[in-house]
């Protein structure tokens, strides 16, 4: 059975990236996209919100960030250490960040163990999620190293999970083991979808 729900996940995981790098007007969308989060009365409610930064194809989060910053919020983005977990960053300012070993924008590497940066995951009031593939009940899939799903386990159950994706990444559905974390809201440009959450 796990060998069949493995084989399902690859060709979805698959599918999910070839259609997201197709999908046109990323930019455009993801402005959409950032500002339906923004517009949330969960949004509104936070005082610390989680912000991913995307990477390759994913749903462009890194033009919202000047707008969240100046808003007064907490801002904190996640960086992943060596050991291949994902560690909490409280951003103030855009110059913090810099491209890092994947090409991918990061907090500074002599800010990260500053102990005015770091913030633990049950701080969080609210939580933006990135991933490969969704269904409209919130299952998630992201690129299989579960680096979401260990910090996850950690926000408080009160924290509302809020992923963010195009249209062409949702799928009829995502085939969930019984440790799968559900979304409580899907974000793409065309809705807003209620999933089941924890």
């Amino acid at each position: 059975m796990t060998d069949l729900i493995q084989e399902q996940k690859t060709k979805i995981r698959a599918e999910a990236h070839a259609r997201r790098n197709a999908q046109e007007n990323k930019d455009e969308l993801s402005v959409e996209i950032c500002a339906k989060f923004r517009a949330l009365p969960e949004y509104v409610r936070a005082n610390t919100v989680l912000y991913y930064i995307d990477v390759r194809s994913e749903v462009r989060t890194r033009q919202a960030l000047p707008a969240a910053l100046a808003e007064g919020k907490k801002i904190v983005v996640p960086w992943c250490n060596p050991q291949g977990e994902l560690e909490l960053f409280r951003l103030e300012n855009m110059d913090e960040l810099a491209i890092g070993m994947y090409k991918i924008l990061e907090p500074k590497l002599e800010l990260r163990s500053l102990p005015t940066k770091r913030v633990e995951a049950k701080e969080l009031d609210l939580v933006m999620v990135p991933g490969v593939a969704f269904d409209r009940l919130g299952a998630r899939m992201g690129h299989g190293k579960g680096y979401y799903d260990k910090l996850l386990q950690h926000a408080r159950p009160d924290a509302p999970l809020v992923a963010l994706a195009f249209e062409c990444q949702l799928f009829p559905e995502i085939p969930t083991a019984p440790h799968d974390i559900f979304m409580d809201l899907v974000i793409t440009e065309r809705a807003i979808y209620h999933g089941k959450g924890r």
